[in-house]
């Protein structure tokens, strides 16, 4: 799962040289390095089987024709696969490093023993082109330019960086949150020329802690994540994009909450930065704080605080330019150097001869935070519960196809690259889809689903946690899909989890655009974030597989394993709500 603040970045590169086929010298080194590390399939594979009781009371309630797959999906086995993907062989998994090599390598081998058919052109591995770099933090800064003197901002006052060294400069205008949203007929660009200008944007969204706002209550739309928001103005011709947290804000400002997560979000030498070598946006950005937004406006005549306050009233715009008003951005980057990596992907047709043109997509990423000396960030829950989870349903519902019971919609398994860099491998899927999006019916994403929810300090304060999460599933993305939501919830009579909607109504932690489902979102497709929620280890070199709580991993696998055969198989599949919030 995706814990930083997210830049934009973007451009074309040529590729490193890299084939499609991993280097098996790679891997090679990597098994050896297994036995350093006392692990091995077999002795994983001896762990005890503490699944079967459970197994065995909610089989006799499941459908007989899906009891093939339901049972193959096994603590044992879930646990087997854990402790090697989250080992120390694999290095942490870091985007274009070894361990992530081995990690791709081994859910295509995966799939290959499943049974599932190659979904990228006869390949389980579509290729995913990255651009790598590292800002010069003492390069790069944000200048005013006014009366004829210049001041600069540098980290922390202001995180900007970009795959490529960057020179812009460019009159300010301000615009509000950012928002064109005519379906609400709501407009932060009205009245305003932003051509060729840089322009002053507040984070989140209006009214954001009004349970009637039109914008989905206090919960996030997708109009509230920063991408969309600079998307939205290189659309209307800006050059560059100045985000800061808005000044009557209930909660920590991105910068803020990022730095309450600590481990691999803070350490000393910080992860590189990487970017789709090929993607729409294109226009550099920068993360500004409140001091730096109140030197930009000061020529404004009016607070930020107030326009603020103004838009939360009565959802007018108060655009306008900043008289007076230059900014620079400069970037420069210590180095800058292109990968590739890859989606995993593979394919279960579907059995009606009209249907099986239809989707049901599963998923998880595979990358996670890497090492740095001696530490690394093993990753089990975020995401090795994730990807192993969407290789035990490959195995489930081939093991049920095996028996007579195929789907009538096709199934297709994906597990993401460098998620944790910006949900990069989804964001490519979606731009670059393998099968037709507008016949792709419903996501089912996972992201952390092996823990027991509890306070951190990322969480302390912002959002309440039930006392017992031993049994409890958050579901994120229900108000955008009612449809979805009942089937899961028909289908959880078989296993019996607590479904939990909280993180639907959250405002503060930005949880619903920080994995691998949004993407599908932006796109209609009805796309729920499976999650157990988050805990002290996250993005923690803690992260490691014995914390891992395999029973509850096991029901929210069968959960999905029954809720994916009602979607491939129901006559209306759900349907996605726009706008949730809209009168």
């Amino acid at each position: 799962m995706n814990g930083r603040i997210i830049h934009p970045r973007l451009g074309s590169a040529k590729n490193s040289g890299s084939t499609p086929l991993l280097r098996i010298s790679s891997v090679l080194r990597m098994l050896l390095a297994m036995k350093t590390t006392k692990i091995s399939f077999t002795a994983v594979a001896g762990l005890a089987l503490s699944s079967m009781v459970t197994v065995a009371q909610a089989q006799q309630a499941v459908p007989a024709n899906l009891a093939t797959g339901f049972n193959a999906i096994r603590e044992d086995t879930l646990r087997a696969d854990l402790t090697f993907f989250a080992s120390d062989a694999l290095q942490g998994r870091m985007s274009l490093q070894t361990g992530d090599e081995v990690a791709i390598q081994w859910i295509a081998s995966e799939f290959a023993k499943a049974g599932l058919k190659p979904a990228a052109k006869g390949s389980f591995l579509q290729p995913v082109e990255l651009i790598e770099y590292r800002a010069d933090r003492e390069h790069c800064y944000v200048a005013l330019r006014r009366g004829g003197s210049e001041q600069q901002w540098k980290y922390p006052d202001a995180l900007g960086s970009y795959r490529s060294d960057v020179d812009v400069t460019a009159d300010v205008v301000f615009a509000g949150f950012g928002i064109t949203a005519p379906e609400l007929h709501y407009d932060d660009y009205q009245g305003i020329d932003a051509r060729g200008k840089i322009v002053l944007i507040f984070d989140h969204e209006p009214q954001e802690t009004d349970p009637h706002s039109i914008f989905n209550g206090t919960g996030n739309t997708r109009y509230a994540t920063g991408r969309v928001k600079i998307l939205n103005a290189q659309e209307h011709g800006a050059v560059g994009v100045l985000i800061v947290a808005e000044p009557n804000r209930k909660h920590p400002s991105n910068q803020e909450r990022v730095a309450r997560i600590g481990g691999s979000e803070t350490r000393a030498v910080p992860i590189p930065s990487q970017a789709l070598a090929e993607d729409a946006l294109h226009t550099p950005g920068a993360i500004i704080s409140d001091a730096v937004a109140k030197q930009l406006f000061a020529t404004a005549g009016v607070a930020l605080s107030e326009l603020q306050a103004e838009i939360d009233r009565d959802l007018k715009p108060q655009s306008r330019a900043l008289p007076d008003t230059q900014v620079a951005l400069h970037y420069r980057n210590a180095s800058v150097s292109s990968g590739k990596t890859y989606n995993v992907v593979g394919l279960l047709e579907g059995s009606d001869p009209k249907l099986k043109a239809e989707t049901i997509l599963f998923s998880g990423h595979h990358d996670h935070n890497g090492i740095s000396g001696t530490d690394i960030w093993h990753g089990a829950d975020d995401n090795g519960s994730g990807t192993v989870g969407v290789v035990a349903l490959a195995h489930a519902y081939a093991a049920n196809a095996a028996h007579g019971e195929k789907p009538k919609r096709s199934l297709l398994f994906v597990v993401y690259a460098a998620e944790e860099r910006g949900l990069l491998g989804s964001f490519y899927l979606a731009a670059h889809p393998l099968r037709p999006l507008e016949t792709t019916r419903a996501v089912i994403n996972f992201d952390m689903i092996g823990r027991n929810e509890t306070e951190s300090d990322q969480t302390k304060g912002l959002i309440e946690i039930p006392a017992d999460t031993t049994n409890r599933l958050n579901l994120i993305g229900a108000s955008y899909s009612p449809d979805y939501n009942r089937t899961v919830v028909e289908e959880n009579r078989y296993v019996g989890l607590d479904l939990d909607y909280r993180f639907d109504r959250d405002y503060a932690l930005n949880i619903f655009f920080r994995s691998d489902q949004f993407p599908f979102l932006l796109h209609n497709v009805p796309s729920f974030w499976w999650f157990t929620g988050f805990h002290p280890d996250y993005h923690h070199t803690t992260d490691t597989a014995e914390r891992i709580n395999y029973a509850k991993m096991a029901k929210i696998l069968r959960l999905s394993y029954l809720t994916g055969y009602q979607f491939a198989n129901e006559a209306r599949p759900p349907k996605f709500i726009a706008n949730p919030g809209a009168p």
